[in-house]
């Protein structure tokens, strides 16, 4: 299946705290199993005031509605 990265502009990123970066990943797991079965979240990395995610999909579409934060 295509990877497809997502770049995420969060201001203080690179200062979250582990627990703030798993409440992060969890609601964007949240709102990726509510667009169906075909995303799955690989892993990211934070850089600075960024964090870059890596998603499996058949799709681009998909990928993309997810970066905007919502569904297609």
């Amino acid at each position: 299946m295509p990877q497809y990265p997502i770049e995420r502009e969060i201001p203080g990123a690179g200062s979250m705290t582990s627990d703030q970066l798993r409440a992060a990943s969890k609601h964007s797991n949240t709102v990726i199993a509510g667009m169906g079965p075909d995303i799955e979240w690989v892993h990211s990395y934070v850089a600075g005031d960024k964090i870059y995610c890596v998603y499996n999909s058949p799709n681009e579409d998909l990928i993309r509605a997810h970066q905007r934060g919502h569904r297609p």
